[in-house]
C-alpha cells in the first residue's frame, strides 16, 4: 500500500513538471506515458479496483458480530432465589481453527489478481499510446518527404523553365549544314566535263536546302517550345498532387493528435510536440528477454493469483464444513421476593450469571461437499486458462521474433533503395539538363525515391509498434523499474 502510495506522489509530481519536459525533451513519450497513467479513466478505474479489492482482506480476517439477547419480564418470574427481571445473553461464535486465515489468504490472491488485471489495463493503455505516438511521428516524416519531394520538383521546374526560355541551346547542336565539297573541286578539263561541272553545280543550286533550312528551323523553335511547355506543364501536376497529399497528410495527423490526446484524457487541440525525425528503437531480442516475458507477463500473473486464491477457497470450504464454537455468558437480573420458601436467605435477590458454551451441527453436508468441489472445478478452469494463455504467449512471442526481423529487413531494404533512388535522381537531373533524357524517366524516378522513404518511414513506426507491443506483454521500461 505504501509503494502505491509513492507511485501516485511520483506521478503526480512528474505531471506537474511535465511543461517543464515538453520544452526540454526531445522525445517527450515518456511524459506522455505518465500522464496516461495519471489521467486515462481506464487506468484510474482499474486502480480504483485494485484498491477496492484489498479493502476485503480486513472484512473476512475480522470475526463475526457477536450476538447479544434481551429479555424483559413485565410481571417479575418468581423462581428459586427471587423474581427474575429480565434476561441477557451474549455469545461470539468461532470458526474452525485455520479458516479465518483460508479466507484471509484467498482476498489477498483475489486482490493480487485485481493489481494484474490493473496492470494488463494499464499496459494496453501505454500500447495505445505507443502506437498513437508512432502513427503521428509517421505522418510527420511522410510530411517532410512530401515536402523534399516538392523542392525537388520546384528545382526540376526551374530547370524546365530555362530549358524553355532557351530552346535555340538545345537545338543547335543537332543542326549540321550542308556539305560544299563539290564547290571546291578542281577543274580539270573544258568543254563536256566543263559543262557537266557547270550541270552539276546547277543541280545542286536547284536543290539547295537554303529555303527550307529556314522552315526547318522555325518547325524546330516551335516543336521546342511546345516540348518545353508540356514538361512545365506536367511538373506543375506532379507539384499539385503533392500539396494535394500533404494536405490529406496534415488532416490526418491532426485526427491522430485528436484520438492522442483522447487517450490522455485532455482536450483534443491540446498541443503535442514531436521529435524531428522517427529513428528505430534499439531493441534485441534475448532468450533471458523470452523468459522474462512470460515471467512478468500480467496476464499469467492474474492466473497464478486466481488458481492460488481458489485452492485457498477450497481450504476455506473444508474448514467451514467442521462445526463452529461458541463462547457467551447469560446474565439475570433478579429482584428480591417476599416469599420465604423462594427467598433462600442470603441468596435472595441475587444476580445469576452463566458461562455458555454453544457448537454448531453441520448435519446437511451436501452444499459443503458441492462448495468444496466448486473449487475443485474453478482451481482446475484456471490452470487450463494458465496453460492456454502460455501457449500463445509463446507463439505469439515467436511471431513478433519474425515481424520484428521482418521490419528490419524492410528497414534496410527501403533505405538502400532510396539511397539509389536519390542517386539515379541527381544522375538523371544532369542527363536531363543537357538533354540526354526525357522527363518522363526522371518524374518515375522521382515517385520511387518519394515511395520508398515513405515506406522507408511507414516500417520504421511498425517496427517501434511491434517494440511496443513486446514490451506491453511484460511492463514499459520505466514502469517495471517503478514495479
Amino acid at each position: 500500500m505504501i509503494q502505491i502510495k509513492h507511485k501516485l506522489i511520483l506521478g503526480l509530481m512528474v505531471l506537474l513538471l511535465a511543461p517543464l519536459s515538453y520544452a526540454s525533451d526531445k522525445d517527450s513519450l515518456n511524459v506522455y506515458l505518465q500522464i496516461a497513467a495519471e489521467n486515462n479513466p481506464d487506468v484510474r478505474s482499474g486502480f480504483a479496483n485494485y484498491k477496492a479489492a484489498w479493502q476485503k482482506v480486513p472484512q473476512v480476517r475480522a470475526l463475526e458480530d457477536p450476538t447479544l439477547e434481551v429479555g424483559f419480564f413485565f410481571k417479575p418470574m418468581d423462581i428459586v432465589g427471587g423474581r427474575q427481571v429480565a434476561d441477557f445473553t451474549l455469545m461470539q461464535m468461532f470458526p474452525w481453527f485455520g479458516t479465518k486465515k483460508a479466507a484471509r489468504n484467498e482476498a489477498t490472491h483475489m486482490a493480487k489478481m485485481t493489481y494484474e488485471q490493473f496492470r494488463e489495463t494499464r499496459n494496453n493503455v501505454f500500447l495505445q499510446v505507443y502506437t498513437q505516438w508512432y502513427k503521428m511521428l509517421a505522418l510527420k516524416e511522410q510530411l517532410r518527404n512530401n515536402q523534399y519531394n516538392k523542392e525537388l520538383l520546384l528545382q526540376l521546374k526551374s530547370l524546365a523553365l530555362r530549358r524553355f526560355s532557351s530552346p535555340q541551346s538545345s537545338a543547335t547542336p543537332s543542326y549540321t549544314p550542308p556539305a560544299t565539297t563539290s564547290a571546291a573541286a578542281p577543274i580539270t578539263g573544258g568543254g563536256m566535263s566543263g559543262m557537266s561541272g557547270m550541270s552539276s553545280k546547277s543541280n545542286e543550286s536547284a536543290s539547295s536546302p537554303a529555303p527550307s533550312s529556314g522552315m526547318s528551323g522555325m518547325g524546330s523553335d516551335m516543336g521546342s517550345s511546345s516540348l518545353g511547355m508540356s514538361e512545365v506543364l506536367r511538373i506543375e501536376l506532379e507539384i499539385l498532387e503533392l500539396d494535394d497529399n500533404m494536405e490529406t497528410i496534415l488532416a490526418n495527423l491532426n485526427t491522430e493528435e485528436a484520438i492522442f490526446n483522447t487517450l490522455l484524457n485532455r482536450p483534443i487541440d491540446s498541443p503535442i510536440l514531436l521529435p524531428e525525425t522517427i529513428d528505430k528503437t534499439a531493441f534485441a531480442m534475448s532468450q533471458s528477454m523470452e523468459s522474462e516475458l512470460i515471467a512478468k507477463n500480467p496476464m499469467l500473473g492474474m492466473l497464478e493469483q486466481e488458481q492460488s486464491a481458489y485452492r485457498e477457497m477450497g481450504k476455506m470450504n473444508r474448514r467451514m464444513s467442521y462445526p463452529m464454537l461458541g463462547i457467551g455468558v447469560q446474565y439475570m437480573l433478579i429482584n428480591k421476593t417476599s416469599d420465604a420458601m423462594l427467598g433462600m436467605g442470603s441468596m435472595n435477590g441475587d444476580d445469576m450469571v452463566m458461562p455458555m458454551i454453544s457448537i454448531s451441527l453441520p448435519i446437511y453436508r451436501g452444499k459443503y461437499k458441492a462448495q468444496q468441489r466448486e473449487s475443485k472445478w474453478r482451481q482446475q478452469m484456471a490452470q487450463q486458462k494458465y496453460i492456454s494463455t502460455l501457449n500463445n504467449l509463446n507463439s505469439q512471442i515467436h511471431q513478433a521474433k519474425n515481424s520484428l526481423e521482418d521490419a528490419d529487413r524492410k528497414i534496410l531494404l527501403y533505405n538502400r533503395q532510396s539511397d539509389l533512388a536519390q542517386t539515379t535522381y541527381n544522375l538523371g537531373l544532369k542527363e536531363f539538363a543537357v538533354g540526354k533524357t526525357d522527363l518522363t524517366n526522371l518524374i518515375q524516378i522521382h515517385r520511387q525515391l518519394l515511395d520508398y522513404k515513405l515506406k522507408e518511414a511507414q516500417a520504421i513506426a511498425n517496427y517501434n509498434t511491434q517494440v511496443a507491443a513486446i514490451q506491453s506483454t511484460i511492463s514499459f521500461n520505466y514502469v517495471t523499474k517503478e514495479d
